[in-house]
């Protein structure tokens, strides 16, 4: 089975994410693609073996006693040992294969997670750095391809299709389990833990977002937003980490399978963003989240894209007019589905706006509601009307009518004579009579600057189909003459 490509730069080396070089604490032996290579000596330890937890042979995998059949003085060295324990990697794609190790190990992992969670005892520094060890020993690995890079296939939608589930997810939920109770347990000491969760650990958790299996993937939003939460000396990496791979999937590979997860703990943060935002924040907004409207993969994670964009239009209504005209940047030109989504989250947009922002924007603005009105696909161009059933944005039209209805009005007028679907044509009838009740007057005039412009369109239609009539005329005459000279 043919792995991922491996980077062109080494994706550990944190002086590409803004940040100087430092000496890892705690790194270990892992199967990634893109992360291959011998662990770093520790500061703490004497020598760099004493860094890598090493596997136990086979024959050497035994049921240990349970923590609470020995003395409290000894479960320090039995936690030690159970890790040492859980380091060992068994072969899951043979389910008849070392079924009595698998077993022992998974218990051992239960054991673990039950002696973090209970708070029983407090585990010592060495303990923690062990804990870290086998932890990435068993979840940093070389992810298996996608389906779409064996067969060159369009990325499908998760829904749609049976997702990829990892054979070994009975250990690897535990060793995922064992790491969230830890960082969220209250014995755990940040000044401690950080030397171990450091930002060679968080990136590669981040590469691990790329995993098919949704139910990893949970796991993996749950912790990194804990991380987030609790590490503040990570917060700026790691949304510098998160940056960088929305980079990469807008402008090169548009495939990646965690940009949902990774768009809700974004919401998240951007919830608890301070006021008056930062310059940093705005950017990522302008380079990021905008621009994440353009793959064609857009359907997976917009629900949680709409999110993060609504937030920041909530915390700060200056940002609307930019939010406005970055979707009409990137509004689909021939994606109908893109359409409705976009028409969707413009919505929700606007119910944040102010009036001042809606008038920088309203002229580009409804030249495109002008185009959705009068598409041929029946659901774009009802989503589009629906926007009329907004209160809020019924009056922010009302306001600013006079521009709005001479840009829109010939939209409805067509859509009234032609438009193929009657629920459509029902309910630009709806908005047609809202405009005339808001203001007759206005109404009047637009519908006489229509009919002109309609007579003057049908003068010039009149006199291009008299031209062609006269050159065909000439036409025939000198064919005749040509005839009669042979």
């Amino acid at each position: 089975m043919k792995g991922r490509k491996p980077s062109k730069s080494d994706p550990n080396d944190q002086s590409l994410y803004g940040f100087p070089q430092r000496n890892p604490i705690a790194n270990v032996v892992v199967n990634h693609s893109s992360r291959a290579g011998p662990g770093l000596p520790s500061p703490n330890s004497g020598s760099p073996a004493s860094v890598v937890a090493t596997p136990p042979p086979m024959f050497s995998i035994e049921p240990l006693p349970l923590f609470r059949d020995v003395p409290v003085s000894e479960r320090q060295n039995l936690f030690l040992r159970k890790l040492q324990v859980c380091c060992f990697q068994l072969d899951f794609n043979d389910t008849m294969k070392s079924v009595r190790e698998k077993e022992i190990k998974r218990q051992t992992l239960l054991e673990l997670v039950d002696f973090i969670q209970s708070g029983s005892a407090k585990i010592t520094e060495n303990c923690q750095e062990e804990m870290i060890k086998m932890i990435s020993i068993n979840i940093f690995r070389c992810l298996p391809p996608a389906s779409h890079e064996n067969t060159g296939q369009e990325v499908v939608d998760p829904e749609e299709d049976d997702p990829y589930l990892e054979p070994s997810w009975p250990h690897l939920q535990l060793v995922y389990e064992l790491l969230l109770r830890y960082v969220v347990s209250s014995d755990t000491d940040t000044k401690i833990a950080k030397r171990y969760i450091d930002h060679s650990f968080v990136l590669k958790l981040l590469d691990l977002f790329d995993s098919e299996d949704p139910r990893e993937r949970e796991y993996l939003k749950t912790i990194l937003h804990r991380i987030y939460g609790k590490f503040m000396v990570h917060r700026p990496f790691i949304r510098k980490a998160i940056n960088n791979i929305f980079y990469r999937f807008i402008y090169e590979t548009e495939r990646h399978s965690g940009i949902g997860e990774l768009l809700e703990i974004l919401g998240s943060i951007i919830n608890g963003f301070a006021l008056p935002m930062k310059e940093e924040h705005k950017l990522f907004l302008v380079r990021a989240l905008l621009p994440l409207h353009k793959p064609k993969p857009v359907a997976m994670y917009h629900q949680q894209l709409s999110y993060c964009i609504t937030q920041f239009v909530e915390k700060d209504y200056k940002l609307a007019d930019t939010v406005i005209r970055g979707l009409l940047k990137y509004w689909p030109l021939t994606n109908c589905q893109k359409e409705v989504l976009f028409l969707g989250e413009l919505e929700e947009v606007l119910e944040a706006t102010q009036g001042a922002e809606f008038q920088r924007c309203m002229v580009p603005l409804f030249r495109q509601i002008a185009r959705c009105l009068n598409s041929s696909h029946f659901q774009v161009a009802e989503r589009a009307l629906f926007l009329w059933n907004n209160e809020h944005i019924v009056s922010l039209i009302a306001q600013n009518r006079n521009v709005i209805l001479p840009i829109i009005f010939e939209a409805l007028e067509k859509n009234i004579q032609s438009h193929w679907n009657q629920a459509v044509h029902g309910l630009t009838v709806n908005v047609r009579k809202m405009f005339l009740d808001m203001d007759a007057e206005l109404f009047e005039e637009c519908q006489n600057q229509y009919e002109e412009k309609e007579s003057r369109a049908k003068e010039v239609e009149e006199q291009r189909e008299l031209t062609w009539k006269r050159l065909a005329d000439v036409a025939e005459q000198r064919r005749g003459e040509d005839m009669v000279t042979v």
